[in-house]
């Protein structure tokens, strides 16, 4: 009987032992610090930069300016340079007028209306106006130099006309000359010079115009 009490008598003892040994307070396990997960930043990249091209402004060109042709007025020998039509200035009348040159015509003529044939101190004389486009010089009196026949187609039998003797200027030349008073207001100038007037101081040339300047 002894001796199964000594079996059992360390088997509780060692059961108790287990007992309190696991009644006992849990192990403290070791305290863990929080992982604080830092951001990952990643290199900044700088990026190239766009070259900005400015277009290059052309520079301003001068406008270039216009090539003036100086015109020659007289010949080498000195005589007037005359182109088809010309500017005629009439002293008399204080007036210029636009003119043809004609290569063909031997007397000059101008356009003349109102003609009035009177004597004074046993000459003839006659006093006309020139009128051209409807616009009518004042009235000037001249001796007549001549008369002369003119026969029209048109008409049977002649009709005369005076010839008079007029101071005109074409550019720096002032020149007396003869005209044949005529009616021209139906033509496209109301003067006419013929080779009386440049035979021997002027040249030609039918392929200008207004070769000199204008009287002011």
């Amino acid at each position: 009987m002894n001796k199964p009490w000594k079996v059992l008598i360390p088997i509780m003892l060692s059961g108790g032992l287990m007992a309190c040994s696991t009644t006992g307070p849990a192990p403290v396990e070791p305290e863990q610090k929080p992982v604080i997960e830092e951001p990952v930043i990643e290199p900044e990249v700088e990026q190239p930069k766009e070259e900005v091209v400015e277009p290059v402004k052309p520079e301003p060109t001068k406008p270039k300016e216009p090539v003036v042709e100086v015109q020659a007025k007289k010949t080498s020998d000195g005589k007037l340079l005359l182109g088809e039509e010309e500017w005629v200035y009439v002293p008399g009348l204080q007036q210029s007028f636009k003119s043809r040159v004609d290569t063909g015509a031997t007397t000059s003529s101008i356009s003349a209306v109102d003609v009035i044939p009177f004597e004074r101190d046993g000459k003839d004389w006659v006093k006309f106006k020139i009128e051209h486009d409807g616009v009518k010089s004042k009235e000037i009196a001249l001796p007549v130099k001549r008369w002369v026949k003119i026969r029209q187609s048109s008409t049977e039998g002649t009709h005369k006309r005076a010839v008079v003797e007029a101071w005109i200027q074409l550019g720096d030349l002032k020149e007396k000359t003869d005209f044949t008073l005529a009616d021209r207001t139906h033509l496209s100038f109301p003067l006419l010079l013929g080779r009386s007037f440049f035979k021997d101081v002027a040249v030609v040339d039918v392929s200008k115009k207004f070769v000199q300047d204008k009287h002011k």
